[in-house]
């Protein structure tokens, strides 16, 4: 007998760039010709624990409190009050969760007396695992390179960052981190109990760096095709991201150096299709798929190279265009195949708990898809993306896209720098329209308006003062000459 609720399965990349999903991906490909694909899901944050902590959570990082990937305690935690994915369902679901535990809280949801969840995460497991098989991890000093990091806008600190470098991990597949964390993907869904609904949140690594993968992925992808913004600096691009992580390590590698990079970094995507395949194929296997609920997704995208820049924290399409694909149970008929309204990463949660039924115990900001999926509402007319920084707060970022329009505001110490794109006509942003002030002023400040209420709104550290635009265009002008 199946039960009454569905499964839900969740897989979620990391790094994974919208456009690497194709020719190499063909296990991505069946799951997204099988689901409901929203074509213009944006990640909240371009970064891993704040982005995670927003999707767990239906929330923005303002909201959460988590707005930066480590260091300084009070920045780095989703609140404890806040509620999650895990605690919502844990309780009636059967959940497992494997790969990256990304949702920092404190005291740690991993530990809490009060998870149900059966937690399989990767951080200390895998290191484990390796040195019982004397193999190390992959990566190292030579795929690390030194950057300058800004905390509070007061102290420059030298930190080790992952760089472009690739090479080959002779340790083989079967010592790989996704390897291990669909190992025990699969295992979740032998070892589940099967007289409840089963939930898996399977966290992958692929195919974020270090670009040191194994045979035969090293060398899988022959042949690619750069996009034009490729290894180019873009005339009107904020000269901010030179001081950010992106530009100190980006802007060292030309055109042609990002070719074979891009090579090694399809390869890995093709890696972490195979074990997506696994995962399917492992659901059919054990009839659960018919029955289940699956998105795949990533935290958020990757630069590799396009305006120059490399990582993701920033505002470009590359970095905050993520994937989302809704396949849903068999006796569930969605009325599209396709979405092209505005969607934020923290409408996946609301999505869940309405398909399921489940009773949220307090209110998100994030919005249910689901009367998108049965085409009885029309779509969010905006939705809102930040970043704060790395390891510290220093650079920031603040953004909102509004119908065919992107607006970005980059920040770095005294400096603002204002960004307008159209990201319908020119997707690969090479056109920074804030500079034709007789065109654009009215929609820009009216754009800057509705950052200023949504920051206002959130709680967010930071303001943006009134005359930012004028500012703007009174220190930038000459420079665009």
């Amino acid at each position: 007998m199946r039960n009454k609720k569905p499964n839900v399965i969740l897989i979620m990349a990391d790094q994974l760039r919208l456009d690497a999903i194709g020719a190499h991906t063909p296990n991505i490909n069946r799951l997204k010709e099988n689901s409901v694909v929203f074509e213009r899901a944006y990640c909240a944050s371009p970064i891993c624990v704040p982005a995670r902590g927003a999707f767990f959570t239906g929330m923005y990082p303002n909201e959460t409190g988590c707005l930066i990937n480590r260091g300084e305690d009070m920045h780095a935690l989703v609140r404890p009050d806040i509620d999650h994915l895990y605690g919502l369902m844990d309780q009636t679901w059967d959940s497992w969760h494997t790969g990256k535990q990304h949702l920092r809280m404190n005291p740690s949801v991993d530990e809490s007396p009060g998870s149900r969840t059966n937690w399989r995460k990767l951080e200390g497991r895998y290191e484990a695992f390796l040195k019982e098989n004397h193999k190390r991890v992959p990566g190292g000093p030579n795929y690390r390179g030194i950057v300058p990091e800004m905390s509070h806008g007061k102290i420059t600190r030298p930190k080790s960052y992952s760089i472009p470098a690739v090479g080959l991990y002779e340790e083989g597949q079967e010592f790989f981190i996704d390897e291990f964390i669909t190992r025990d993907s699969v295992q979740a869904i032998r070892e589940r109990d099967r007289s409840k609904p089963f939930l898996l949140n399977a966290m992958f690594h692929a195919p974020h760096p270090p670009l040191e993968i194994p045979a035969p992925w090293f060398d899988f992808v022959e042949a690619v095709d750069l996009p034009v913004n490729v290894g180019e600096w873009c005339r009107g691009q904020s000269p901010l991201q030179l001081y950010n992580l992106t530009g100190a390590i980006g802007t060292r590698y030309k055109r042609e150096d990002w070719r074979h990079i891009w090579k090694v970094y399809l390869g890995l995507v093709s890696l972490l299709d195979q074990c997506v395949g696994r995962i399917i194929e492992e659901l059919k296997r054990e009839d659960l798929y018919d029955n289940s609920l699956i998105i795949f997704t990533s935290d958020h995208g990757e630069m590799l190279g396009s305006h120059g820049l490399w990582q993701k924290m920033c505002m470009y399409e590359e970095s905050v265009h993520t994937p989302l694909f809704m396949k849903f149970p068999a006796n569930f008929k969605p009325a599209v195949t396709s979405c092209c309204s505005l969607v934020s990463s923290i409408d996946v949660l609301p999505t869940i708990c309405d398909f399921t039924q489940i009773q949220t115990r307090s209110p998100m900001s994030g919005r249910s898809l689901m009367p998108l999926i049965t085409d009885s509402a029309s779509g969010r007319e905006r939705i809102f993306i930040q970043y704060d920084g790395n390891g510290g707060r220093g650079n920031f970022g603040r953004c909102i896209v509004e119908g065919d329009y992107k607006l970005i505001v980059d920040i770095f110490k005294d400096e603002t720098y204002i960004e307008l794109y159209n990201v319908t006509e020119d997707p690969q942003e090479r056109e920074n329209l804030a500079f034709q002030q007789l065109i654009y002023r009215a929609r820009i400040e009216q754009m800057l308006q509705h950052l200023r209420e949504h920051m206002q709104a959130t709680k967010d550290l930071l303001e943006l003062p009134d005359q930012i635009y004028d500012r703007f265009l009174q220190d930038y002008t000459e420079f665009m000459s």
